[in-house]
């Protein structure tokens, strides 16, 4: 009998089974590992990693990968090398929290060396204490005969296995322990409950950072000797019916499907009519991580079994990170739901190795039927939280139990049905989220008509939902007559939520000062505000906010007219049951509730409804985000025709003096998109330069340039003041621009050079289209800058076309999904970059404007030795130029990562604060 994981990889490398892995982006065929294969990889990975610089017996090693194979492989040679693996998950967009969460990982893991790949690095923000090691770097590194202090084969049962991290919703991350023995119960248990064999075929979709992933499909296939798949979830998401399509082709017999997928394939499954599917060798799908509503199980189950799946094949089940995953699972869902009536499915009996028991406030175990705190002990459930001993006293009871937090009842039969969570949080999309967080990001937005601190979010189901839903709650500034602010409003509190979870609110509820009462300390409390609003306290409330948002949408309704508007709309109409008179021109599809996963979606179905070729990439959506700007997108892009026009709204809305921004040396305004979203008082415009669609040639001379950016900004908004800024490049375009405008009598009150002194000719000179195709590749997260310096001499060796061919493959994936690139398009880029940097290689500044602000970033190596050498003898120049003295502005971050995600929020604040203080 096997003691430790190790020894579990040993005996399935015996079997001839082994693991298949799909590449992102579905591109490419699968690759098949045995895991004899796995297990002379991580043997010999075992050696590279016990030649990385401080590693010792008592080493954690933080893996953060983006694909399954890199995520599968490390872990193993960790494992192999004695080493504790921990499992990073992704990374939030929110750079802040993700500042806070990387340091508190530094401290909780006790400075954990961290494995990666080379174009992850960014993602870490620069944080000088974390010890990064990339996989590439390893792969280049001889190896030598190193002894290793320990290896994975002589572990112990109680030893550690590996670290994972749970989501932090509530506060910190905790690591959560799981022991080698621990997890071998636990693969005993999960494979006796379900039957499961070496015959089965399991496939996995979710990050190998979660548990289901890691112990309900890798490890017990790998315990059993079983096959299995794995696929990236994006590709899913993007095409759901996917998952049937592997069902079938590999004979799937094991797999998981959380309740908010299986809500999206009935969705898909009621409009496909097909018998392509023979889904008869699925036995079981496991789900959970949220509660599965008994009519989503009934009609998923209802549409699975017309294409052969058996009845009871659906397994809703409830398991923790603390209990290896699934601990507790259905077998005769949804039929035992049906016959009891149950709103959300039941979860089951207990596996072995864990038992159940549901306790009062005091602890008194209550009987079957009451409801009360879930409490779980047993061989599978974890000893304690890594190098926290509060965390790890306070999850347990003094006689042992592991408190879970939920709230429970045990029916007569002995199976398990949860009735809420003692902590309040709020599950989207099988991802937890504190509401205080989502009520921070309102607070700090600062929405003009959101009454400071008075701000509610609560999760919400409503009557017949699949999913779990947000509401907020908040107080207005504004008269309750005023629907325009009510919809303004709205769609600010919309975007901070999308940009937080990537979801909107189900419901935006403005409210009376007197629903909200403060406690003395100043407190409201979220949990009576939300029996109100279930109660129906708040359904006039309720009614009027509905109406003024669709009074005012109407008032503004403009209907689409041509095919490609209509097959937008309708297509909005149809993903997200909107009525058709929500959906206008000026309809924003983040306005009528797309999310980030959905999103994806949506521009697939779109490209095929179309019969669209080319992919249609996330910048292409994010810039022309409503119906009408986006058919006139598409057409352009489908006919290679059309009007070229510079101005690209970021954010329209706002009653201030707008902003425009433009762009640097590259030509695209794909940087500024960060930025734009944090205005929500001022329109923010962009000039996009020409050469980029088909049929567009790039711009002849500087001249050109200016005359058609002057003509542009003059068109849109007709009279100033303005207020203008330039990133790099752009900001000499700008100054010329200003020229001109102040020459017709025009008052521009802001001008922007974000990190561009006036003088630079000899910098264009040095450029040539090596240099050019390498700063757009790390100016476009293709390569890493480090990268980019190392591999410099090497590229200009190669020919053009190789030179391409490296920055592609070596590229990641998503990214190059996101920006719609292939190296056709890179090689256009590149072009476009290079000729509007030729334009200035005879550039000498004259004239003068009124004013300046110069926000001054870490210069790029070889123009200057530092900040302040940048600044004394390169950026002061413009006092040469500007009638008043130049106002200087230090930001953080470096000269292409200035207004990046980990600096957008310090930057936006020193720029605002820049604007007001000239009066605008």
């Amino acid at each position: 009998m096997q003691q430790n994981l190790f020894q579990l990889l040993e005996a399935a490398s015996t079997t001839g089974a082994g693991f298949t892995i799909y590449p992102p982006d579905a591109k490419g065929s699968a690759t098949r590992l045995s895991y004899e294969q796995l297990l002379q990889s991580a043997e010999s990975d075992a050696k590279k990693l016990s030649q990385i610089e401080g590693v010792t017996s008592d080493s954690i090693l933080l893996l953060h990968f983006d694909k399954h194979v890199d995520n599968i492989r490390w872990f193993w040679a960790a494992t192999a090398a004695g080493l504790v693996p921990a499992m990073s998950p992704p990374f939030t967009a929110d750079l802040e929290r993700r500042k806070r969460h990387l340091n508190h990982l530094h401290q909780l893991l006790k400075s954990p060396i961290v494995l990666t790949s080379e174009h992850l690095v960014p993602d870490f923000l620069e944080n000088d204490q974390l010890r990064l090691t990339t996989i590439q770097s390893l792969e280049d590194a001889p190896v030598q005969n190193a002894s290793r202090v320990e290896t994975g084969a002589f572990k112990d049962a109680n030893d550690t296995a590996v670290l994972m991290l749970t989501s932090g919703s509530t506060g910190n991350a905790k690591a959560v322990c799981l022991r080698h023995g621990q997890l071998i119960s636990a693969m005993q248990a999960k494979s006796a409950h379900h039957d499961n064999t070496s015959h089965d075929i399991f496939l996995n979709w979710i990050g190998m950072d979660h548990v289901a992933a890691f112990s309900q499909v890798h490890l017990q296939a790998v315990y059993l000797g079983a096959e299995q798949i794995h696929i990236q979830a994006t590709d899913l998401l993007v095409d759901p019916l996917k998952f049937l399509r592997l069902i079938n082709e590999h004979r799937v017999s094991y797999t998981f499907a959380p309740n908010f997928f299986m809500a999206s394939l009935i969705k898909n499954l009621q409009l496909e009519v097909s018998d392509a599917y023979d889904l008869s060798c699925l036995r079981v799908c496991a789900s959970g991580g949220e509660a599965n509503p008994t009519e989503t199980c009934r009609r998923f189950s209802e549409l699975m079994q017309k294409y052969g799946a058996p009845a009871g094949f659906l397994s809703p089940g409830f398991g923790m990170t603390e209990t290896c995953a699934g601990a507790f699972h259905a077998k005769d869902c949804p039929d035992y739901d049906v016959r009891k009536g149950l709103d959300f499915a039941s979860l089951g009996t207990a596996m072995a190795g864990i038992e159940m028991r549901v306790v009062a406030p005091d602890n008194t175990p209550l009987s079957d039927g009451e409801i009360g705190e879930l409490q779980v002990t047993g061989p599978l459930v974890f000893n304690k939280y890594f190098n926290n001993e509060q965390a790890t006293a306070e999850a347990f009871t003094a006689d042992g139990w592991f408190k879970t937090g939920d709230r429970a009842f045990i029916d007569a039969e002995s199976r398990l049905n949860l009735s809420g969570r003692d902590k309040e949080t709020v599950i989207v999309n099988g991802v937890k989220y504190s509401p205080t967080e989502l009520e921070s990001v309102i607070e700090e937005t600062q929405i003009p008509g959101v009454t400071p601190s008075y701000t509610v979010v609560f999760a919400y189901r409503a009557p017949g939902s699949h999913t779990e839903g947000i509401v907020v709650v908040y107080l207005p500034t504004f008269d309750n007559t005023d629907i325009e602010a009510y919809a303004q409003t709205s769609s600010a509190i919309a975007k901070a939520s999308v940009n937080l979870c990537g979801v909107r609110p189900y419901e935006i509820l403005a409210v009376e000062k007197d629903n909200l009462p403060k406690t003395s300390l100043g407190k409201i409390s979220r949990s009576k505000v939300r029996v109100d609003f279930e109660s129906g306290a708040f359904a006039d409330l309720r009614a009027r906010n509905a109406k003024a948002v669709q009074d005012y949408r109407l008032a503004q309704f403009k209907a689409p007219q041509t095919p490609t508007e209509k097959t937008i709309a309708a297509l909005i109409s149809e993903m997200f049951s909107l009525d058709p008179l929500e959906i206008g021109l000026d309809a924003s599809i983040f306005d009528l509730g797309i999310d980030s996963i959905a999103l994806i979606s949506f521009l697939y179905q779109l490209q095929h409804k179309l019969n669209i070729e080319e992919t249609i990439s996330l910048s292409l959506a994010l810039t022309s985000p409503s119906v009408g700007t986006m058919a006139a997108a598409l057409d352009n892009l489908e006919a290679g025709v059309g009007e070229y026009n510079p101005v690209v709204p970021l954010q329209a809305s706002g009653s201030k003096t707008p902003l425009w921004l433009v762009h640097p040396g590259v030509g695209e305004i794909l940087v500024f998109l960060n930025l734009a979203k944090t205005f929500t008082d001022r329109p923010v415009y962009a000039l996009r330069a020409r050469g980029f669609n088909a049929g567009d040639e790039v711009f002849g001379s500087l001249d050109e340039v200016i005359s058609t950016y002057y003509t542009h900004i003059k068109k849109t908004q007709p009279k100033g003041p303005y207020a203008i800024a330039g990133y790099s490049f752009g900001a000499m375009l700008v100054f010329e621009v200003i020229k001109r405008l102040e020459e017709n009598g025009d008052e521009v009150k802001f001008f922007g050079s974000f990190n561009l002194p006036p003088h630079i000719k000899d910098r264009m000179r040095q450029l040539d289209f090596i240099e050019v195709v390498s700063h757009l590749s790390y100016f476009l997260g293709l390569m890493t800058e480090e990268h980019s310096v190392k591999v410099g001499p090497m590229l200009h060796q190669y020919s053009k076309q190789q030179v391409l061919d490296y920055i592609v493959e070596l590229a990641p994936p998503k990214r190059l999904a996101e920006l719609g690139l292939d190296q056709t398009k890179l090689e256009k880029w590149a072009s476009v970059a290079s000729a509007l940097q030729n334009l200035a290689i005879d550039y000498e500044p004259t004239g003068v404007v009124a004013s300046i602000d110069v926000f001054v970033a870490i210069p790029l190596a070889g123009v200057a030795k530092n900040k302040q050498d940048w600044i004394d003898n390169k950026l002061s120049k413009w006092k040469d130029f500007s009638w008043s003295e130049p106002r200087i502005h230090d930001v953080d971050g470096a000269h292409y990562t200035m207004m990046g995600a980990e600096h957008v929020q310090s930057f936006q604040k020193k720029l605002k604060s820049a604007i007001a203080a000239r009066g605008i």
